[in-house]
């Protein structure tokens, strides 16, 4: 069969939405099945933010491992590896009754990922280069709408068939990811002879690449600026004047129109970025992203606030297509995996970090002061940026 990066994209694309989803289901009742099927009564805050954030801590001690393997045996292989685990594993969720085995059962699944990365990759290595923007910004908002829906479905599925049977869903929908992965995705532009490296050597090698580095730092930055503000929301929105009945349906509504406008306005993005350059683009996205987060405060209606959310997301789904985008051009093409799979470490720690820190925060000043913080952030993260590629790009006008 001829080999179509299209249908390689469309492919992947499902399999990166179904694994976002997969994983996002258990969130709307994490804490509930703690306490009513786990036995979890004291300190559930606690137990709940463990169970959380120690699959993202274990993901990305882990990633840089994955992404070696991925270069040395392809990325396909690293696909069907974690595809399959992580149907496993979500299984095995059905069946424990210890909070203790269902913490050690998240950090296998944290281990065991590496699904994303390597769909990315292969999508970045197996398109043509003038679509790869193009491409990179279709996948960034596989993860976004598999996000954005996985806790309605959680809530939906645990509603209506038991919070136990939500994680027989996910075990059932990744699979379906890891079989399509099986049979439907090719990969070419692989060399089999290489020699699987160090992840030592790796990490040496990522900081020797200024460029590559400083796109590691904006996106732990960029993901932590969105995850900061995940327990704070809910607090937010009450303090607005919502009444706690209607406070999760519209925190929830609120914290999806970041996602809803990164679906919208991502492929977009990365055609700007092959037109005029995906530094501008990036630096576009954390100037609005910043500008963005501080006109937040200026609100006191939850609606507003939406709106606001919404067209701060707009903005932000500039980044991500655009920091993919610039990974594939400033790594060697058999560096590829190992350079997602550092950027999904990246991307892992700054999600873990942000909603302990935005908790922390949260209870020692006001929320709207926090938004100030980020919005900042996102500023001086754009001016750094863009100070470092134009020095660069000085240097290498006066070497060339």
């Amino acid at each position: 069969m001829k080999f179509s990066w299209e249908r390689n994209l469309v492919v992947l694309w499902t399999g990166v939405f179904f694994c976002s989803m997969a994983y996002s289901i258990s969130i709307p009742f994490l804490p509930i099945f703690l306490n009513t099927e786990l036995g979890v009564e004291h300190h559930l805050e606690a137990w709940s933010g463990i169970a959380f954030g120690i699959t993202f801590l274990a993901s990305a001690l882990i990633s840089p491992y994955w992404g070696s393997l991925a270069d040395k045996y392809g990325r396909k292989p690293m696909l069907i590896r974690s595809g399959f685990s992580l149907a496993a594993l979500y299984l095995i969720n059905y069946f424990v009754h210890d909070p203790y085995w269902f913490l050690v059962i998240r950090i296998f699944q944290g281990l065991l990922a590496g699904f994303v990365p390597a769909s990315i990759a292969l999508v970045a290595t197996n398109t043509p280069e003038e679509k790869t923007g193009y491409a990179l910004g279709i996948m960034s908002t596989a993860g976004a709408t598999g996000s954005i829906l996985g806790p309605l479905v959680g809530g939906l599925v645990s509603h209506y068939l038991g919070n136990r049977e939500a994680f027989l869903f996910s075990s059932a929908i990744v699979l379906v990811s890891a079989l399509v992965a099986v049979f439907l995705v090719k990969e070419q532009n692989f060399n089999r002879k290489a020699v699987r490296s160090h992840v030592r050597d790796d990490l040496k090698h990522a900081l020797s690449n200024r460029t590559f580095a400083m796109l590691l730092l904006m996106v732990a930055i960029s993901t932590f600026s969105v995850m900061i503000l995940e327990p704070l929301i809910t607090v937010y929105v009450l303090r607005m004047g919502v009444s706690k009945d209607s406070a999760s349906l519209s925190s929830g509504i609120i914290f999806s129109a970041v996602g809803i406008a990164t679906v919208i306005m991502a492929p977009r993005w990365g055609k700007i970025g092959r037109r005029i350059g995906y530094e501008k683009v990036l630096f576009v996205g954390l100037i609005g992203s910043g500008i963005g987060n501080l006109l937040q405060v200026l609100v006191t209606n939850y609606i507003g606030f939406g709106i606001l959310r919404f067209g701060y997301g707009l903005f932000f789904a500039a980044v991500n297509p655009s920091i993919n985008a610039m990974i594939v051009q400033t790594t060697e093409t058999d560096f590829r995996g190992r350079a997602f799979s550092l950027n999904q470490s990246a991307s892992q720690i700054a999600t873990m970090a942000g909603p302990i820190i935005g908790g922390l925060l949260g209870g020692w000043m006001p929320i709207r002061w926090i938004f100030v913080i980020n919005g900042g952030t996102l500023l001086l993260s754009a001016l750094l940026f863009k100070t470092k590629i134009s020095g660069k790009k000085a240097v290498a006008a006066r070497h060339g």
